[in-house]
């Protein structure tokens, strides 16, 4: 795979909570692993012998934004030129859920322009990404 051209960030709106910056953070990295399965590197044992699982092999930049401009960036993933980045947001309605299936249910019911999003990961062509978050500080 071809890592060198390819970069990863993900971007919290940095008014939330610290609780919700790190559950968002999570939950964004979950669905990184499971859509990028290659990007995880095999287990690791240490002088001792003992292992440890793998982690993503690449690193991912934590950059921080506002609610408004989060919603700019997710209104710009949907334009045809990034249809080849993989995104995963995370939102309000997401985050208002205990069970998959209310999620599903709610987000059925919720027009896309009412979701607030709290974070929005990317990973692609690092050009791409870098025109969409090159200037956004790092989340600190």
């Amino acid at each position: 795979m071809d890592t060198i051209n390819k970069k990863c960030v993900a971007v919290i709106d940095s008014d939330l909570p610290v609780g919700v910056i790190a559950n968002t953070s999570a939950i964004l990295g979950v669905t990184l692993g499971k859509y990028l399965p290659e990007q995880v590197g095999e287990n690791v044992d240490d002088a001792t012998g003992k292992t440890h699982l793998g982690i993503i092999t690449i690193p991912i930049a934590m950059l921080k934004e506002s609610s408004d401009k989060l919603r700019e960036l997710r209104e710009r993933l949907y334009e045809p030129e990034f249809d080849d980045l993989l995104v995963v947001d995370f939102s309000d309605v997401a985050q208002s859920c205990n069970v998959y299936g209310e999620y599903i249910a709610k987000a059925a019911s919720v027009p896309e322009e009412k979701h607030t999003y709290l974070g929005i990961a990317i990973y692609g062509d690092k050009k791409k990404v870098n025109r969409l978050t090159g200037a956004l500080p790092l989340l600190r």
